[in-house]
């Protein structure tokens, strides 16, 4: 059985920050939740969470979620550090079990990697492996002495590491696996007499290699997945890797990102091949995109569905759903619980907010579609309004197949247009318009001659 710890019980004072630090955002997700999507793709059956400092914040954020939490105490008079954060999971430490320890600051982390940190500590049948880096700058980190076999021989810390010991350019990276058992009997070994008054992680290695137990070393291919994040400057940074990891994951699949430097697209978003992504777009949440789409400039689409060859030019589309072949904007607003058909035209200043628009209707420009049931093949001049709230309570309007709604018409909801209804242009409708019908409502035009005339303002 595999079981990960992540650790994630770190104050994040750099942050400076009321959230805590694991529940700031990349890409649209809690750092936090890259670490333990990571871990469970690597196969890991029990994922614990130590949290401290925020932890209600983070466990009510993943409350939905099988994570088992543990509470590290907090206080002036609670020794922290590495180990003793370990020592708050011991009791689902499993005797027959292979532990993962990781950290809910390093999202960049990926399964792969963990995968196969925990496949070269047992195909070597290793009872403790670290996962390590090879750094050009190894500054301030613990390097790894090796034995002339392999394995390693210690870990020392910088500040008590040798001149020779120094110029070592493996690194710890503070990720581990262990034998179950030997863990739990390990950490009620270690102690907390060194200068910061700390319980170390890295003890647990030296006390399996003084038993003469076997620790081997796994380097990572690519150390940038052991980037944790303790500032705003380094969540910067973060973002920035995981934003080029997700564009080229699109692109590979076939995707066409015109300036993926310029193109913000959230974990999860699902985009099909052939589809065109402009400068400028964001694409949010839980996002499909179909096949041959086009997504123009400036765009922003948030948890919505978009279905094949669509085009979205300079458009906000908000928790809605977008037919085939249909064209939205430039300009346009979808608001939430949009249904727009296939073969729709959503034109310029068109806002459209709890509507569904059946196939082949347009709204060309400068209307607003509110609470509305509207039919297939209708059409909807320049400045209709819906005019579905009262200033106590919306009401919804309903506009059958084949309708024709005139220019700068006004629709008082609750009203039917019923199929073939036209509605001419100025009218403001209050009544039903019968099937087949012409519905004028405006004042009777009435022309008075010579009144410039009179009021002076001719000479």
């Amino acid at each position: 059985m595999n079981i990960s710890i992540i650790l994630a019980a770190g104050e994040g004072t750099r942050m400076k920050s009321k959230l805590s630090k694991v529940l700031h955002k990349v890409c649209g997700k809690p750092i936090l939740e890259y670490v333990i999507k990571a871990s469970r793709g690597a196969g890991t059956e029990k994922n614990v969470v130590v949290v401290g400092h925020g932890g209600d914040m983070v466990k009510e954020y993943f409350k939905d979620d099988p994570i088992v939490f543990k509470d590290q105490p907090i206080g002036e008079d609670v020794p922290y550090g590495t180990g003793f954060a370990l020592m708050q999971a011991v009791d689902h430490i499993e005797d027959n079990s292979t532990v993962i320890i990781l950290y809910g600051d390093t999202p960049l982390i990926t399964e792969l990697t963990i995968n196969k940190l925990i496949n070269y500590h047992k195909e070597n049948e290793f009872q403790a492996t670290v996962l390590t880096a090879i750094l050009d700058n190894p500054t301030g980190y613990g390097r790894i002495i090796r034995e002339d076999a392999g394995d390693i021989l210690k870990i020392v810390e910088e500040k008590d590491a040798l001149d020779e010991e120094k110029k070592v350019k493996e690194i710890n990276s503070g990720i581990y696996c262990f034998n179950g058992k030997l863990l739990k009997d390990a950490l009620s070994k270690i102690d907390n007499n060194n200068a910061q008054n700390e319980y170390y992680a890295t003890d647990v290695i030296g006390i399996l290699k003084k038993e003469g137990y076997r620790v081997g070393a796994y380097v990572i291919e690519d150390s940038i997945e052991i980037h944790g994040v303790n500032s705003r400057v380094q969540l910067a940074f973060t973002e920035e890797i995981m934003r080029k990891r997700i564009n080229e994951y699109h692109m590979v699949n076939g995707v066409t990102i015109i300036n993926p430097e310029n193109t913000y697209i959230e974990d999860g978003v699902q985009i099909g091949r052939d589809t065109v992504i402009y400068p400028g777009v964001s694409l949010e949440g839980n996002t499909e995109i179909g096949e041959d789409c086009i997504i123009r400039n400036n765009s922003r689409i948030i948890n919505s569905i978009i279905h094949n060859e669509v085009s979205i030019e300079s458009s906000t589309i908000e928790d809605s759903i977008v037919g085939e072949n249909t064209h939205i904007g430039p300009h346009a607003h979808l608001r939430p619980n949009s249904n727009i058909g296939k073969n729709v035209k959503i034109g310029n200043f068109v806002e459209v907010k709890n509507s569904t628009l059946k196939d082949n209707t347009k709204a060309s420009h400068l209307s607003y579609i509110g609470d509305a049931d509207v039919g297939y093949n209708v059409n909807i001049g320049c400045g209709v309004v819906f005019v579905n709230y009262n200033g106590r309570e919306k009401f919804r309007t309903t506009v059958g197949d084949n309708a024709f709604i005139g220019s700068n018409a006004n629709l008082v909801a609750p009203v039917n247009v019923e199929p073939w209804g036209f509605v001419a242009a100025g009218s403001t409708i209050t009544k039903e318009v019968p099937e087949g019908a012409l519905s004028i409502a405006r004042a009777e035009q009435k022309n008075i001659d010579g009144w410039i005339e009179k009021k002076g303002y001719k000479k």
